[in-house]
């Protein structure tokens, strides 16, 4: 057995025998079931207020979507190698209010360099992760649930108290959180680049069926010659780096920045990767799934706003969608475990 075998293996779409699999065929009836949940949430909250369909509700719900969607995909990659990382909402805001400091102090800095400046930052956080996890041994959750602590508690100390206002960031930067290209949000633009980068590396590349094969079995990847603690590494640094980027648009979105920037946000990145598709115990869904899982919960948190219902009903229809997303996960595992030992049944 070589490595791409294994890999390919892993692959979601990839199904014995050249058919469809029943993981690829649930995730697109998942994907194909939170379009339709969209559609309807949509529908449903445009009639009982229209300034839902506005187009400033529409940007609005567009560039929210934007940030968490970026996060969303170094999420999904951390998670299809059967780990987490839930210290990204403290990289963000650590990552935000980096560049927001240093845009403050160079007012005349090309956007680009803040963009580059924000993927450093994150880069070098989950580096840190990576290596935490490959070398020290320890479970991701527990690694990352410091982390997100410790990376908060930098944010703090580098902060004082101060907080990062408008007025003192450049004019440029600024424009650039708020600009369009051919009617599209920078932002919005920014995470479709990454989406679909990221979809293909994963389907087309061996680097991204690495990934999926580490996920699916570390100790049969590692037997196949795959190097499960670097390809680790490398999903925690894309995690970190994607972190940051998002750090970066969050600063330009809102312009006002201070080191509680980003709290709260692991929770709903993890929420949007297992509500689209991406299994808890590794080795399968997509960035694609993910990115509408983040769209899902954007237009709910707007929806909810916009009837005027309480936050708690936001957070409770959060949680329930992670149960229902965790417990089809299980269905669809036994469904092919069952499969599996009736075919193996019968060739023997």
């Amino acid at each position: 057995m070589n490595a791409t075998k294994v890999a390919s293996a892993a692959r979601p779409e990839t199904t014995a025998q050249g058919g469809r699999s029943v993981f690829g065929a649930i995730f697109k009836a998942r994907e194909s079931g939170i379009l339709l949940a969209l559609v309807v949430l949509v529908a449903f909250t445009a009639t009982q207020n229209a300034r839902f369909l506005s187009g400033q509700s529409i940007r609005d719900i567009l560039l929210g979507t934007a940030i968490l969607a970026v996060l969303a995909v170094g999420q999904t990659i951390v998670m299809i190698t059967r780990n987490i990382d839930l210290s990204v909402g403290s990289v963000l805001g650590l990552s935000a209010f980096a560049v927001g400091t240093l845009m403050q102090g160079n007012q005349g800095m090309p956007v680009v360099v803040a963009l580059l400046a924000g993927l450093g930052v994150g880069a070098v956080c989950g580096l840190l992760n990576g290596f935490l996890v490959r070398f020290g041994q320890v479970p991701a959750l527990v690694v990352t649930l410091g982390t997100l602590y410790a990376y908060r508690g930098v944010s703090y100390f580098w902060a004082g108290g101060k907080q990062i206002t408008a007025d003192e960031l450049p004019r440029q930067f600024l424009r650039f959180g708020n600009s369009t290209l051919l009617g599209l949000p920078w932002l919005v633009l920014i995470a479709l680049i990454v989406l679909v980068a990221a979809a293909v590396v994963l389907r087309n590349y061996r680097a991204g069926r690495e990934l999926y094969a580490i996920g699916s079995s570390p100790q049969a990847a590692e037997l196949a010659g795959i190097k499960v603690g670097r390809n680790t590494i490398v999903a925690f640094l894309v995690s970190g780096a994607l972190a940051g980027l998002a750090g970066v648009l969050f600063a330009a979105r809102f312009g006002t920045i201070d080191a509680a920037a980003g709290t709260g946000y692991e929770l709903n990145v993890v929420a949007a990767a297992v509500v689209g598709g991406v299994a808890v115990f590794g080795g399968s869904g997509t960035v694609w799934g993910a990115g509408l899982g983040a769209l899902l919960l954007t237009v709910i948190g707007s929806a909810l706003a916009v009837l005027d219902i309480n936050q708690f009903w936001q957070q409770a229809i959060v949680g329930a969608l992670i149960l229902l997303a965790i417990g089809a996960d299980r269905l669809v595992a036994v469904r092919v475990a069952k499969s599996l030992k009736k075919r193996d049944s019968h060739v023997r």
